[in-house]
């Protein structure tokens, strides 16, 4: 089983090991997700936008290449190879002010774009149809991201984007560290493989 990992965070990867100034939650997770999955005899892809210094902007050429179903560049045709042989998907990243920061959004935008569709009726993007799974952590407590806020990572990645193009298997779970003591937040991270 191949699993592909899309993680976003300006400090990259290497942020994961608590150092003061230096530090990523999301980092973390994305670690601690990577050592189970190892574990777990799976093979692990990842895909650190920030480190590949991934351009999320879509620029003037862009939208015209994306009608006529012509490559991007070759940086998001690469991307789309390893997601296309994956047999799972995890997003790992942030929320900001309620929602997924540019990166992950350009990414969305600019990988899963009308040249990708090899059917209509049904659609079809990828060949393998992946479970995806969104690992987020926030500040605003779950309950009250779902509640007050509309909970809108699961209304535009769920329904907005995967479900449209065929891919139902989706699930989201966000993790609150903001507000928790080291050892929750440690306590966590040796429970990943549970949403695994």
């Amino acid at each position: 089983m191949k699993t592909v990992i899309i993680f976003d965070h300006p400090y990259t990867l290497a942020a994961s090991d608590n150092q003061p100034h230096f530090r990523s939650y999301s980092a973390a997770l994305a670690k601690a997700t990577i050592n189970r999955l190892k574990e777990m005899d799976q093979e692990v892809v990842v895909i650190d936008l920030h480190a590949d210094h991934f351009d999320p902007v879509m620029h003037q050429n862009d939208p015209s290449n994306w009608r006529k179903k012509q490559s991007i560049n070759s940086q998001v045709d690469q991307y789309f190879e390893r997601l296309s042989s994956a047999d799972h998907l995890i997003f790992i990243f942030p929320i900001w002010w309620e929602v997924m920061p540019a990166m992950t959004k350009g990414f969305i935008d600019k990988v899963f774009s009308k040249n990708r569709l090899v059917s209509s009726h049904p659609r079809i993007v990828l060949p393998k149809n992946p479970t995806i799974k969104f690992f987020t952590v926030s500040g605003t407590p779950t309950l009250l991201y779902r509640l007050k806020y509309g909970n809108p990572i699961e209304k535009a990645f769920s329904r907005g984007t995967f479900k449209k193009l065929g891919l139902k298997k989706v699930n989201w779970y966000n993790f609150n560290a903001e507000d928790q003591s080291a050892a929750k937040r440690e306590k966590a991270l040796k429970t990943i493989g549970k949403y695994l």
